[in-house]
């Protein structure tokens, strides 16, 4: 039996809008009462080596009215435990295709010292921002 948490966070980018998106914020707020979601400001996401096609200000918009989301923040930087103590969850959920990562086994380690525990979500296998973007450079013979 999975666990229930009282507030939970997550975060991503949501660039091009897709199902896996969807998945994600709805498997979350399955396991949660109140559910905080940070979209990555444009400025982060170059994290991914990327640059975002929809602006963060339509983003955070479009993330807002999904129905599973309670709250929305920007993410201004990648610092988690910054995250916790700003917002004060008991959970953090990422997709599972994060699971093992160098990144993810720290966050492991540091949340567990504060009693926030993390739930790695199933990943939407085909479908992806990145697939998304593949095909229009395919579709835009590039």
């Amino acid at each position: 039996m999975r666990k229930h948490y009282k507030i939970g966070y997550t975060t991503g980018v949501y660039d091009m809008f897709h199902i896996g998106h969807l998945n994600l914020l709805k498997r979350a707020k399955a396991q949660c009462d109140y559910l905080i979601v940070g979209v990555t400001i444009d400025e982060l996401v170059s994290y991914k080596k990327k640059q975002a096609i929809i602006p963060f200000e339509e983003r955070i918009e479009i993330v807002k009215h999904i129905s599973y989301v309670d709250e929305v923040v920007p993410q201004v930087n990648m610092n988690k435990m910054e995250a916790w103590q700003r917002l004060g969850f008991d959970a953090i959920f990422v997709g599972d295709d994060w699971k093992g990562s160098d990144t993810w086994n720290q966050f492991e380690a540091d949340f567990s010292k504060v009693g926030v525990s993390i739930e790695y979500l199933p990943y939407t296998k085909g479908t992806s921002s990145t697939q998304l973007r593949q095909t229009l450079q395919t579709i835009n013979g590039r």
